[in-house]
């Protein structure tokens, strides 16, 4: 089997779909060896590129950033993106493109290409309106050109089918898994690393992911700000991810709970910080309205940290009953699960033990492992 993988989300820092298509390319590369080529940008390679490659030394220059400002310069861009792409597999049509973020150029060959959710179609309030305009317009190009598609989630495998009428049988849910970093840690070996940012191992609660509307945070702190005061304090909330769109107002909420001494604001945290942060928490609160798999639920189970999550979209099938789950708006019940989670010890073993097992269901080799069957199946000229 010959394939390509587009390694464009590689890069730094390495978020949700360029740690999927990290995993992904380096369990396939185990499996095809020889057989397997990478589009990175407008070159193919053999080589994977690693995230720290592409890590800013400066921040984007001032140049770069006023060109992303530009329209005429963005429209020019993704214009050309996809012919230059085009362009460098020229050639390779005896291999299967998969596009591992939405998008596939124009190929001649058989291609694949993964939808990790539809928020820009059913939650467009969590995106801004250019980018929605964009990704749906360069989505729906893709669904024409594409022999298969893969989601992260049956939940969106058939979301995908209701909302453009394609074939389930050429839709395959293919689960995402938490690396081997995220595990159980002791909390000799977490001391230190916490302690540089003034944190205890089992002390606080842990929110990950970009501060944005989607992610509910706001329901997270209207329910955390209704704790007890005593029990606040001694154990925060600790919210760490990237300043996200249509934030300013969660990051002013934020600033004024870190005043109060109940939430630490980290920002972003770097990956081979963050393995020892989840490890260290207490119990972990993921509140989001709309998820295409929601890994870090699956991170925390597998690093035995207690979850409390929504209940929206993607999230009950990823936890497998083993997290307290509230509606995304319900700030009474939420509160309850966060109390019952700092505080009831019986309920915090089993969970954690549900946990660790409903996430070594999941890995990155069965990822590649099934996504391989599909490739299979498209170069069979058949559904899997």
């Amino acid at each position: 089997m010959k394939v390509v993988l587009s390694v464009d989300p590689v890069k730094f820092p390495l978020t949700g779909i360029g740690r999927y298509t990290y995993e992904l390319g380096r369990s396939l590369r185990a499996e095809l060896g020889d057989g397997l080529r990478f589009l990175r940008g407008y070159r193919i390679t053999t080589e994977l590129p690693q995230a720290s490659d592409d890590r800013p030394m400066a921040g984007t220059p001032a140049w770069k950033r006023m060109a992303q400002r530009n329209a005429l310069v963005v429209g020019a861009f993704r214009r050309l993106n996809p012919w230059l792409k085009a362009r460098a597999l020229k050639g390779l049509e005896d291999h299967i493109f998969h596009g591992p973020n939405y998008y596939l150029p124009p190929f001649g060959g058989r291609s694949v290409v993964t939808i990790h959710d539809l928020s820009h179609y059913v939650w467009t309030q969590g995106h801004p309106p250019e980018r929605m305009r964009y990704m749906q317009a360069e989505m729906e190009l893709s669904l024409t050109r594409a022999s298969a598609l893969i989601t992260d989630t049956e939940y969106t495998r058939q979301e995908v089918a209701r909302y453009f009428g394609w074939p389930l049988d050429k839709i395959h849910a293919v689960h995402l898994a938490s690396g081997p970093e995220f595990v159980p840690r002791s909390a000799e070996e977490l001391a230190p690393p916490l302690a540089a940012k003034g944190l205890v191992p089992g002390g606080y609660t842990l929110f990950t992911g970009t501060v944005e509307p989607r992610k509910n945070i706001g329901t997270l702190l209207d329910a955390y700000g209704r704790l007890p005061a005593s029990l606040r304090s001694a154990c925060p909330l600790v919210v760490c991810g990237y300043r996200g769109w249509q934030s300013d107002a969660l990051h002013r909420r934020l600033e004024q709970a870190q005043a109060q001494g109940w939430v630490k604001y980290l920002g972003f945290v770097p990956n081979e910080t963050l393995p020892l942060l989840m490890a260290g928490a207490r119990l972990f609160a993921y509140p989001s309205h709309y998820e295409g798999f929601g890994l870090p639920v699956l991170e925390a189970m597998a690093s035995g940290v207690p979850v409390v999550c929504s209940n929206a979209t993607t999230l009950p099938e990823v936890s497998g009953g083993a997290a307290a789950m509230h509606d995304p708006n319900d700030v009474d019940l939420l509160l309850g699960h966060l109390q019952r989670g700092l505080e009831d010890d019986a309920w915090r073993h089993q969970a954690r033990e549900q946990g660790l097992v409903q996430a070594s269901r999941f890995s990155w080799e069965r990822c590649a492992h099934e996504t391989m069957a599909v490739y299979q199946a498209v170069a069979n000229g058949a559904s899997a």
